[in-house]
């Protein structure tokens, strides 16, 4: 851990304008050399992406910037993080943000139970001055959380660091970002700040169920991902399930395609789509009728009130999806 101690304050003349510091360089050994290589990536962990979304994700790594990814639930934002980790070989760090989330469970905490062994162990030998008090916050008894985890990892080669759902987390946890994202370095106050050697790849995602703030918007690359359009969920369910037949994978689209115009409570993504044509290739079905349409609903769709309007429906959903 690369650690900068407190500057100290002194009355100096006020200096001219200091230059931007430069950013930490490209993770080494982990680059795409181009847009091409970003899509085989991605392919190569049976991620089907569009260009633009290859784009976005050239430009954060190599600039390096942040890339904050929205969309509906279920359309594969957390799974770029998941991909991108092991198509490049290097670790990923997830933090799953939530309501009330703060620096002790996301950065760092003191571990107070080791500081107080510590301390009753140099009263006892009579050595408790400040010398000693000091001692007690080195990073001896420093609890690494993810954020700093990412930072410290980075020293060697860069991480994937996934921020999932920083919608969910408040705003005041967003401040403790700006730091890290503006110049991938955390400050502790009884340290300094540790800054990474080289860039982690960051990926912040959103389900968009409060506005995320403009200060943190400013320091990432920004991209949306939409429910796909039937030919490309088709394509992903044959890319992610090898060997399912073309007509049951048309079949089962063209049915969530139609439930996502209704007005359901829960809208399935394509999580829920991968998850229904598997069942069905578990019970080994070729094509998608009423009965095992019927007995699956539970695959698809998560509330039971969605489900009960759905079933009325179904069979004019069947009869669009065999037409199409």
């Amino acid at each position: 851990m690369s650690v900068n101690p407190q500057p100290v304050e002194r009355d100096v003349p006020m200096p001219s304008p200091a230059p931007v510091p430069n950013r930490p360089s490209t993770p080494q050994g982990t680059p795409f050399r181009s847009l091409d290589d970003v899509g085989e990536a991605l392919m190569s962990q049976r991620y089907v992406a569009d260009s633009s979304l290859a784009m976005s994700i050239f430009l954060a790594c190599g600039l390096p910037r942040p890339l904050l990814v929205e969309g509906e639930a279920g359309v594969g934002k957390t799974e770029i993080a998941k991909v991108l980790s092991t198509a490049l070989g290097t670790r990923l760090i997830r933090l799953q943000c939530y309501e009330g989330i703060d620096v002790r469970q996301a950065v760092y905490e003191w571990n107070y139970s080791k500081q107080m062994l510590r301390i009753r162990s140099l009263e006892q030998h009579e050595t408790l001055g400040e010398a000693a008090f000091e001692s007690i916050f080195s990073p001896e008894f420093l609890i690494h959380r993810p954020l700093l985890q990412a930072i410290e990892a980075a020293q060697d080669r860069a991480p994937v660091l996934l921020i999932d759902e920083i919608d969910r987390a408040d705003e005041e946890f967003e401040a403790f970002l700006l730091e890290l994202l503006s110049d991938y370095q955390i400050t502790i106050p009884e340290l300094g700040t540790v800054r990474a050697e080289k860039a982690p790849i960051v990926i912040l995602t959103s389900n968009r169920t409060r506005e995320i703030h403009d200060a943190l918007k400013r320091r990432c690359l920004y991209y949306w991902i939409p429910y796909p359009n039937i030919h490309k969920e088709a394509r992903i369910v044959m890319v992610k399930l090898p060997g399912v037949p073309e007509r049951l994978a048309w079949q089962v689209c063209a049915v969530v395609q139609d439930l996502r115009r209704m007005d359901l409570q829960k809208v399935p993504g394509i999580a829920e789509t991968l998850d229904w044509t598997g069942a069905l290739l578990m019970l080994g079905r070729d094509r998608l009728d009423m009965e095992v349409a019927r007995d699956t609903l539970g695959v698809v769709l998560k509330m039971q009130e969605d489900v009960e309007r759905v079933e009325q429906d179904l069979p004019d959903l069947l009869r669009n999806a065999d037409a199409g």
